[in-house]
């Protein structure tokens, strides 16, 4: 198939424009001298297949989607992500959602070779027009889906999520104000950013929130959540499944003592819910359980930084493997994630240089070393 040249220009010229990122600056990290860089762009010439990989590489994106007519991209959605938030990223974290969407696409791929395709079978109708109701009924009808009784509260909401076909990645981002974001990519499906600045608590709200958008809000290509933004009714909506979905009424009701209150016993709740204090009073006041006086006396309430433990992080790992392990998880390498890499490559699926890639690296001894903390096997490197 003959490469359009002009749209191939147009792709590379988008990217870089998303990006932020000069001429020189591409042609420094790519080894692709500038005007030959510049020469692509204009749809002038062609690239050679050495350096349309090189160029999928830099800007991680799939080598097919370059070279291919498909009506829609995966440009379409940041296009649309940035032209609507573009002030809220910063050039790191432009790239840090594009590396993002990467994982996405990557997974998919994988998942699909290795005949692990997911399928989603949750669907939600929604009756009446009352949006906060709507995020109610959905919560309390996929805890059932899930089989979690009424009074359960589902610990692992990262994997309740996946089950539903949602690719959910932890990212961390610049930007603190930007809690996670939702990306309805037109091939890999349903993806969640989960803002991994934020604290481990607050992420798993934020993916039950995000959850919820993957749920509600398919009609959107993007949807980014903001941690002030709470009078938008998505949000509302997407705030009120997460609260339900994380702490059930019928559990909040079944608490000793469920209407008397102080911060010791909301302390002990929270971390035994695994959510933040405030996130919990809400949830009691919308209840009835508590007044506002009693909200507004124990708002400052903070549970300590050490008590908060990451599911992805076990105390048992050694302090060196633990950094390096959350240094990973920073840039969205889950264990899964990274357990369904080498699955690929024991399946001959993808070479150990393809392998680098897929897992963000910057070369063969990186990729020792993360095999290494993993406990995965290399047969070859290079």
């Amino acid at each position: 198939m003959a490469i359009d040249l002009k749209l191939l220009g147009e792709k590379l010229s988008r990217y870089r424009s998303q990006l932020k990122v000069d001429l020189d600056e591409i042609s420094e990290a790519t080894g692709i001298p500038i005007d030959s860089v510049s020469s692509f762009e204009s749809g002038l010439t062609a690239p050679t297949g050495d350096q349309l990989l090189i160029l999928a590489d830099y800007f991680k994106c799939d080598y097919g989607e370059l070279i291919s007519n498909e009506p829609e991209t995966t440009l379409d959605r940041t296009d649309t992500l940035f032209r609507r938030f573009g002030e809220e990223f910063s050039k790191a974290d432009r790239w840090a959602v594009r590396e993002f969407l990467f994982l996405c696409e990557s997974e998919h791929f994988l998942q699909e070779q290795l005949s692990r395709p997911t399928q989603r079978s949750f669907e939600f109708s929604r009756v009446g027009t009352y949006v906060k109701g709507h995020g109610e009924a959905a919560a309390a009808e996929l805890r059932r889906y899930f089989h979690h009784p009424d009074h359960g509260v589902p610990m692992d909401v990262y994997s309740d999520l996946r089950e539903l076909g949602i690719r959910v990645f932890r990212r961390k981002l610049e930007n603190s104000n930007i809690s996670g974001l939702y990306v309805r990519h037109p091939y890999a499906g349903d993806c969640v950013l989960v803002n991994y600045s934020e604290d481990v608590y607050r992420q798993r709200f934020t993916a039950a929130h995000e959850g919820a958008h993957a749920i509600f809000d398919r009609d959107e290509e993007v949807v980014v959540s903001f941690s002030w933004d709470a009078g938008d009714l998505k949000e509302v909506r997407a705030n009120t499944f997460a609260s339900r979905y994380l702490m059930p009424p019928a559990f909040l009701r079944r608490i000793p003592g469920s209407t008397d209150w102080n911060q010791e016993k909301l302390l002990e709740w929270s971390a035994r819910l695994k959510v933040n204090p405030t996130a919990l009073l809400i949830a009691l006041a919308d209840e009835g359980l508590i007044t506002n006086e009693d909200k507004d006396r124990m708002k400052g309430a903070k549970l300590p930084k050490a008590l908060k433990v990451d599911p992805e992080l076990s105390e048992s790992l050694a302090p060196r493997s633990r950094q390096r392990k959350q240094e990973l998880l920073e840039r969205g390498l889950s264990s899964r994630y990274v357990s369904l890499c080498f699955a690929g490559y024991r399946a001959n699926l993808v070479t150990s240089s393809r392998l680098v890639e897929l897992l963000l690296l910057d070369g063969d001894e990186a990729l020792r070393e993360l095999a290494g903390l993993y406990g995965e096997a290399l047969e070859y490197a290079g």
